[in-house]
């Protein structure tokens, strides 16, 4: 194992032997990363480490060249379908997993419950449940252990190498950002801000030369649409961008694997008083939520000082989702740790990375959300995502600028 995946293995060991478990086997691509340093593409591959072993991954042969980047300490390849035969995934990846069984009645974590996966390629391969089925098959007498909180603990904190990462990743969509609100005019349509900033992702390769794969998303809703931008999930439309529209752009960039959450809301021409008094609610949320943040904090400590904010500006209301949520495995899962909600029972630690974002929506008008990207530091935050941070910043044009707060 490389010096880069030995802080991520020795962590993946630790939990091996806590949770007296044998074998930890995982085929969710952002799991196979945290695990093995490689994101795979199709989701076709899995990575096993051993309690006391090595890290092995199994992936296609046609992968071979990314998975260089990882750290794992064996790779094996195998080659699905062929002209000769028609066989499945699963069929393919059997051979190779059995070669790797150990004893009889080993204890085995696998994947098991819900999941957010970010996607990896246009379309990806699940085993599902298929996998236990598998593990039953290769291994002789296994026991089947669920490891998803497991595993669910051992993403919410990050290593070096992997903030590194996130933080390369946040800097390509700070260029995106940047570029986006360069065009910004009223008249354009959410479509073109929003395809503006999405070719800037995956140009991020060119400035950022040890990333392999880099791209993402970006939508842009504006005027009444903004308003909807606290739902499920964020959609550009054709509308043209009106003066004095709230105009909210939303990204999520990865470089690869590792990914961001950030949001950017400015206002087209000069903004009214209503447009000032939420701009003015939602930043100084944010600063509270800032201010609260360092390690053996709570989440739902955070979540309150940003709610407390929303409150006494009378935007409490409009402030209809948490303060944030774990990123950099995860996109947008609202479960990824830690979470900052008012019933949240995380507990803040270094290492772990997540979003900010208070916002506050009101239908028919517009909605104004800002969402940074923050890593715990051992005496407060880093944050991740230093560009166009102040309110003013909504109205006019402001230089990237670091902060680290200590």
């Amino acid at each position: 194992m490389t010096a880069a995946g030995q802080e991520r293995g020795k962590r993946i060991q630790d939990a091996l032997r806590e949770h007296q478990l044998d074998l930890l086997v995982c085929a969710l691509p952002a799991n196979v990363l945290m695990m093995s340093g490689y994101w795979p593409v199709v989701g076709a591959g899995a990575a096993l480490a051993f309690r006391n072993g090595p890290t092995v991954l199994l992936i296609p042969a046609d992968e071979s060249d990314l998975a260089t980047s990882g750290w794992a300490d064996a790779v094996h390849t195998f080659q699905p379908g062929s002209l000769q035969r028609v066989e499945t995934v699963a069929e393919a990846i059997e051979k190779p997993l059995a070669g790797l069984a150990g004893g009889p009645g080993w204890r085995i974590g696998y994947e098991a419950g819900e999941s957010s996966e970010p996607a990896s390629y246009a379309a990806m391969h699940l085993y599902g449940g298929r996998m236990a089925g598998l593990l039953g098959a290769c291994f002789p007498q296994p026991v089947l252990v669920p490891a998803h909180e497991i595993l669910a603990d051992l993403r919410a904190r990050k290593t070096a190498v992997e903030i590194q990462r996130i933080r390369t990743a946040c800097e390509i969509a700070g260029e995106a950002f940047v570029e986006a609100k360069r065009c910004f005019s009223s008249g354009i349509r959410e479509i073109d801000i929003a395809n503006r900033a999405r070719n800037c992702l995956s140009r991020g390769m060119a400035h950022h030369r040890d990333i392999q794969r880099a791209d993402g998303f970006a939508w842009c809703m504006s005027g009444p649409n903004s308003a909807l931008a606290g739902a499920a999930y964020a959609r550009s439309r054709l509308r043209e961008i009106g003066s004095g529209d709230l105009v909210l752009l939303h990204c999520n960039s990865y470089a690869d694997g590792y990914w961001t959450d950030i949001t950017r809301t400015w206002c087209a021409g000069e903004p009214d008083a209503r447009a000032k008094d939420v701009f003015a609610a939602v930043f100084a949320a944010r600063e509270a939520a800032l201010a609260a943040i360092r390690p053996n904090v709570s989440g739902a400590s955070v979540d309150r000082a940003a709610r407390q904010k929303m409150q006494e500006h009378g935007f409490a209301a409009a402030f209809k989702h948490s303060t944030g949520h774990g990123v950099g495995f995860e996109a947008i899962s609202a479960e990824a740790r830690p979470r900052l909600h008012p019933a949240s029972p995380d507990v803040l630690e270094p290492g772990m990375i997540f979003n900010v974002e208070p916002a506050a929506y009101f239908e028919g008008y517009g909605g104004v959300r800002h969402c940074d990207v923050i890593a715990v530091t051992k005496r407060g935050y880093d944050l991740l995502t230093p560009f166009q941070c102040d309110k003013e910043d909504a109205f006019e044009s402001s230089p990237v600028h670091a902060t680290t707060q200590e």
